[in-house]
């Protein structure tokens, strides 16, 4: 234990010296603006910022540092375009918006801005000491996750997402059947086969996830918007309170600390990353409120839940990256790119050989998130003017800021035109009162779904067994039953008592 404090002294050493404070601070605001841009997302902030890293000549442990704080950033500015606009800055925010817009429309968006940011930095504060407690312990943990443990996970997080339209959870299957049904779309990467395609060019690779979101989600919200407000006031409410109150925070708080310990222990899995983490925290924190919760109607919990969750995960993804070499997420995946560009291999060896870039590291995972919490809760008012705009500026802005996004990708008009197509079946299907959420879950989740089944079949040349095999593989099928025949049971006996009393 002396030792890692004494390393850990070490990285401070690293991470407080001037050069590497401005390098942090500079990141993390250009992860904030990033992050809250819709369809960028982490992987692009730091995709876009590693070839400056190497090409300023950084020491490999300022670049590294430069990188983390831009991933958390983003992580961080996700949460404004799903509070202010109901568009989510990337997949980690999906769940943030189902409470924090409903916030907003309520004139509470500086109080949902201010927890979520709050909420952000206690999740990755438990992430990073969790990071310096347990990193080789979790590592080999999440060594004994193979595809069938990895399959039994994605089925779980489907269990959970059930519970997200509470009395009505069919309307949540039908969604997330959508979504595993559009991620099907594209080669086969096992059989190199096209499917579903009908043909078509633009779809051989699969649609993107950017114009699936912005369809469901933004320009569903346009036509929204568009039905239901015809004049030039501005769209939401906006009260002078911009920051939450002592009695929100107690009330949070055993929720944050609880999101925060399960997106870290999620995050530490190679590949898991912060949709689940985001998702099995918000139904989970639903689950335990009951019917005292106001989920989806403008809960706080429901956003302190989900923002907790996804912090935590994205720093518990350096965990299996620093101790064996594996991304835990496309995220730490770049950054392993730029540590070879450096050639640095990361792996077991590294806490040995190169213990100033390990220890920096993390000792800068701290620094960058109390300075994004100092970024962020100041800024929170210059957000929420947003909401002031008027209909006609609003409206076109969402929907300039949203094309672009989705034009980036291909630069081809079919990409657009996909997009409206999701936007007129998004504003249809939430007419008829199904989420949005589980589809967009769905589809994330799909791909890495089908591709664990399929190696975990070739393993055993078919054999169904090796599904419910091993103890981790019971344990989250369990979880899986419980989250799908409890609610229903539990609803039935409180109405049976209901009757009797």
């Amino acid at each position: 234990m002396m030792d890692t404090l004494n390393y850990l002294l070490t990285g401070f050493g690293v991470a407080l010296t001037p050069a590497n404070l401005m390098i942090a601070a500079m990141g993390g605001f250009i992860g904030t603006m990033v992050g809250m841009l819709p369809g960028l997302g982490p992987i692009n902030g730091v995709a876009i910022l590693m070839p400056l890293a190497f090409a300023l000549h950084l020491p490999p442990e300022t670049a590294l540092i430069l990188l983390a704080a831009v991933y958390m950033g983003c992580e961080y500015g996700g949460r404004i375009s799903s509070i202010l606009l109901n568009v989510p800055g990337d997949a980690g925010a999906i769940m943030t918006a189902l409470d924090g817009f409903p916030m907003a429309k309520k004139g509470m968006a500086g109080v949902a801005l201010s927890i979520s940011a709050w909420s952000s930095f206690v999740g990755s504060l438990i992430a990073t000491i969790g990071i310096v407690l347990f990193a080789p312990l979790l590592a080999r943990w999440a060594l004994a996750f193979g595809p069938a443990e990895y399959f039994a996970l994605m089925c779980f997080a489907f269990a959970c997402i059930t519970g997200l339209m509470g009395d009505a959870p069919m309307k949540a299957v039908l969604a997330a059947v959508i979504g595993l049904s559009l991620s099907t779309i594209g080669l086969d990467s096992n059989s190199g086969v096209y499917r579903f395609t009908g043909d078509n060019l633009h779809l051989s690779d699969g649609i993107q996830f950017i114009v699936v979101v912005i369809g469901v989600f933004s320009i569903s919200e346009i036509l929204l918007m568009l039905e239901l407000h015809h004049s030039s006031d501005g769209i939401l409410k906006v009260t002078g309170r911009t920051l939450f109150s002592f009695k929100e925070l107690m009330y949070t708080r055993w929720t944050v600390l609880r999101s925060a310990a399960m997106g870290f222990v999620v995050g530490v899995l190679p590949g898991a990353g912060a949709t689940i983490a985001s998702a099995m925290a918000y139904s989970t924190e639903k689950r335990l409120a009951g019917s005292s919760g106001t989920f989806g109607e403008g809960d706080i919990r429901g956003v302190a839940a989900p923002e907790a969750a996804n912090n935590a995960s994205a720093a518990g993804s350096f965990v299996p990256m620093l101790t064996l070499g594996v991304p835990g997420s496309g995220t730490t995946a770049v950054m392993v790119g730029a540590l070879s560009l450096y050639n640095i291999t990361p792996g077991p060896a590294l806490f040995s050989q190169n213990p100033t870039l390990v220890w920096g590291l993390i000792a800068s995972l701290f620094v960058a998130n109390l300075m994004l919490l100092v970024i962020n809760i100041p800024m929170v008012g210059v957000f929420t003017r947003v909401l002031r705009l008027p209909n006609w500026v609003l409206v076109p802005g969402i929907l300039a800021v949203s094309a672009v996004g989705v034009y980036s990708v291909h630069a081809t008009t079919f990409d657009l035109m996909l997009m409206s197509a999701f936007g007129v079946v998004g504003f249809l299907l939430r007419k008829q009162g199904v989420p949005m959420a589980p589809l967009i879950l769905g589809f994330v989740l799909g791909d890495m779904m089908e591709q664990n089944l399929r190696r975990a079949l070739s393993i055993t040349n078919g054999e169904l067994g090796i599904l419910i095999e091993s103890p981790i593989s019971k344990g989250l099928w369990l979880g899986a039953v419980a989250m799908v025949v409890l609610p229903p049971l539990m609803r039935m006996l409180t109405q049976r008592r209901s009757v009797n009393g």
